[in-house]
């Protein structure tokens, strides 16, 4: 009996550490050496067109523009080195997602891609780094894959096993930790027309909290809160986030503070295919950064890497010698002003879960292996036809070590409606990093007080 006990003790104890390991730290071994400290393939590809990582950017690239908080552009004397359009996009058709070639057909006298030599300029502070080595060994899926155990600061899954990992890798990859800025966002018609909404956004990752205990840290992964402050008839309204860790165990919490009632409610429909603020019914909830929230309505299967044509190093759409009508246009934003570089990519599909409900029944991502972000995402209705697809714009902020998608689109194919978001051209105030926070600052209380006009 006692040898049983002991066997028995034994077991569990197995397979405990399998479920508490993402990889053997044999594999994990490989960051830092073959892979990137975050994963990536280090080498280049085998035609040169993608070089090898070097470590990034270095932090003196260039200067900070003091009107934005961003630098200055390391790239800015490089011309394209081919120009893909609707005449040609089938000779590329290989590095090109299905959403891209579906713009080309809907807009083929006006989109165009503008490709340029490939700079792996992204990287990020040592100390997320050491946290995604850790992660790698400690870190393990909960509830199906909608929650995290033994997670910290970043980067969970550095070395993915399956579709779901890779999603999660996108949701807590490193932003800075906390971030304060105004940005603007544009829905406009299909014949271009639009009116600008003004939002002032913040978030705080839990570790960045002033009264953050990690002895007990509780099972809020970021405080979210977003204010809109034009035009006048939406001024005041703010949205309060907590986005959970494991969500099995507490979903996400959402609350409104509305300015007209003057009064707090909790939002349960900031969340998935719900209706996102002000937006005119051009994104739901978790198109917002892309993809956010949890992962549990769909099954997500990865489908491996390719050598993808994805918006990179996109230092001009942030110059402040634009005005918004310089960005925004009819149908897509000004293809003259991003910037395509060939990446690898790593590609998930999901597929919606029967009798799960969400107006997109299929999405496809496509994330930089070296961000972990995600640059271009297509979602499918439940007629299997495609619907809408996205674009996310990376600038590597070299100076902070922060890959940072500011600007991003989501565009309707069906429509020929879109909304631009992100936008900080002729904003006064620059974005802020690493600003002081306390959890105080993101209760439901502390809504009423950001929300006065």
């Amino acid at each position: 009996m006692k040898t049983t006990t002991v066997l028995l003790a034994t077991l569990s104890l197995s397979i405990s550490s399998l479920l508490q390991a993402a990889v053997p730290a044999s594999e994990a071994a490989k960051l830092g050496t073959t892979l990137t400290p975050v994963g990536a393939e280090k080498s280049g590809n085998a035609e040169g067109s993608i070089p090898e990582w070097t470590g990034g950017l270095p932090k003196a690239s260039g200067t900070v523009n003091p009107a934005t908080g961003y630098p200055s552009d390391p790239f800015r004397n490089e011309q394209p080195i081919f120009i893909i359009n609707a005449q040609n996009y089938t000779q590329y058709a290989d590095k090109l997602t299905p959403g891209q070639q579906a713009m080309f057909k809907r807009y083929p006298d006006s989109y165009r891609m503008r490709v340029y030599p490939t700079h792996r300029s992204a990287n990020f502070p040592d100390f997320v780094y050491q946290a995604a080595a850790r992660n790698a060994i400690n870190t393990s899926l909960v509830g199906e894959g909608s929650g995290l155990q033994n997670f910290e600061t970043a980067i969970p899954f550095p070395i993915p096993q399956n579709g779901v990992e890779v999603l999660w890798n996108h949701m807590t990859r490193y932003r800075g930790g906390s971030l304060r800025r105004t940005h603007v966002q544009a829905t406009p018609l299909a014949n271009g027309t639009y009116n600008l909404v003004h939002f002032r956004q913040q978030f705080t990752y839990r570790d960045q909290l002033r009264d953050f205990n990690p002895n007990k840290p509780g099972n809020v992964l970021f405080y979210y809160r977003g204010q809109v402050t034009a035009p006048a008839r939406l001024a005041g309204d703010v949205v309060l986030v907590h986005e959970t860790l494991d969500q099995v165990k507490e979903p996400r919490m959402a609350w409104i503070y509305n300015a007209g009632q003057r009064r707090v409610r909790r939002a349960p429909q900031v969340a998935y295919d719900g209706p996102y603020p002000a937006s005119e019914g051009q994104r739901v909830a978790d198109n917002l950064d892309m993809y956010n929230g949890s992962p549990e309505r769909y099954e997500w299967k990865l489908l491996g890497k390719r050598e993808i044509y994805i918006p990179y190093n996109s230092f001009q759409l942030e110059s402040t010698d634009l005005k918004y009508s310089d960005i925004v246009k009819p149908g897509h934003i000004n293809p003259d002003l991003p910037r395509y570089e060939l990446h690898r990519v790593w590609v998930i599909e999901g597929s919606l879960k029967p009798g799960s409900r969400h107006i997109y029944a299929k999405r496809t991502f496509y994330l930089d292996e070296d961000t972990w972000q995600i640059a271009l995402a297509d979602h499918f209705d439940a007629r299997g036809t495609l619907w809408r697809t996205a674009e996310g714009f990376m600038v590597p902020l070299y100076d902070k070590q922060i890959p940072w998608a500011g600007v991003e689109a989501l565009y309707d194919l069906i429509s020929g409606r879109y909304i631009v978001s992100g936008m900080r051209n002729e904003e006064k105030t620059p974005v802020e990093f690493g600003f002081p926070a306390q959890a105080a600052d993101y209760t439901p209380a502390a809504l009423r007080n950001a929300g006065v006009r």
